[in-house]
């Protein structure tokens, strides 16, 4: 049996989507699922009156969400669990025993820029296994699992996940890698055949980036995308807007070691616009 797959649970709309998708993807792989949602330890002082009230009130909460749970994956072994502390922590904890964890996000308001919830950003960041982030979007038919890469090792690991799905799940797979261009004025200053030869070493990073995934996975669709037009983060997020599935890694190669989740994936989730994972390498 496969290691468990682990849910953070709370009330929002992107939650449910959340668990309908780590239900639905429970089934598929036949993955044990644990339910997980937490309480701050301020709000559980022993003497208070509300103490019990609270307690039953998040038991409650869990004991619904695994109704719901058993009712979308009849077949699937649920298990429910509450724990003190806050949700990154918890979930970075129980990642390290996890084949996935899986939390849903929600849009702030207008006057925030209408970008997505810290909490799954910083689960994302602290998760030690690839982190599924559902957002709630309007329903629309899906196709594709596409995957950014750059020739770095974390990329590497990204596509190796996201072939696996794309061939899991019967779709193609869309590799893209967004070379960053000069302006225009500078691109006059450099030589044409000196930018030919340049795009040509890219070519040759996208290419490497899926080379052996046809023998590994015959009846994959495979297809390369070089991208010169936009921002990698803008590029992934535009191209994968009516995707199935979008995988990134957690760093990529210009990104300081010293950060949890490189720049592209962090905007990438703070624009999401489909159900995406962040895959780990671990660097020592």
């Amino acid at each position: 049996m496969n290691r468990m797959i682990v849910v953070g649970i709370n009330e929002s709309a992107a939650g449910e989507t959340a668990l309908a998708w780590a239900m639905h993807r429970a089934e598929n792989v036949k993955s044990p699922v644990t339910l997980m949602h937490t309480v701050y330890e301020t709000w559980l002082a022993d003497g208070y009156g509300y103490y019990d009230s609270i307690l039953d009130a998040e038991k409650k909460l869990l004991a619904d969400a695994g109704v719901r749970a058993a009712a979308l994956a009849p077949t699937v072994v649920v298990h429910t669990e509450l724990r003190t502390g806050s949700a990154p922590r918890v979930l970075s904890e129980l990642s390290k025993d996890a084949d996935l964890i899986v939390v849903g996000t929600d849009r702030k308001s207008r006057v925030e820029g209408e970008l997505f919830g810290s909490v799954s950003l910083q689960i994302a960041a602290l998760g030690t296994c690839p982190v599924a982030v559902i957002p709630s979007l309007p329903e629309s038919e899906r196709t594709g699992v596409y995957v950014g890469v750059d020739g770095s090792a974390d990329s590497v690991a990204a596509v190796a996940f996201a072939a696996a799905e794309a061939d899991r799940t019967g779709q193609e797979l869309f590799a893209l890698y967004a070379v960053h261009l000069p302006t225009r004025r500078v691109l006059r200053s450099i030589p044409a055949d000196a930018v030919t030869e340049r795009m040509e070493e890219e070519r040759v990073v996208l290419a490497e980036s899926v080379a052996g995934l046809s023998a590994r996975y015959p009846d994959l669709v495979v297809h390369q995308v070089l991208e010169t037009d936009e921002s990698p983060a803008r590029a992934l997020v535009a191209a994968a807007r009516h995707a199935q599935l979008l995988v990134v890694g957690s760093r990529g190669r210009g990104s300081l070691q010293r950060l949890l989740m490189g720049s592209v994936s962090h905007e990438v989730l703070l624009h999401i616009t489909c159900p995406t994972i962040v895959t780990r390498t671990t660097h020592k």
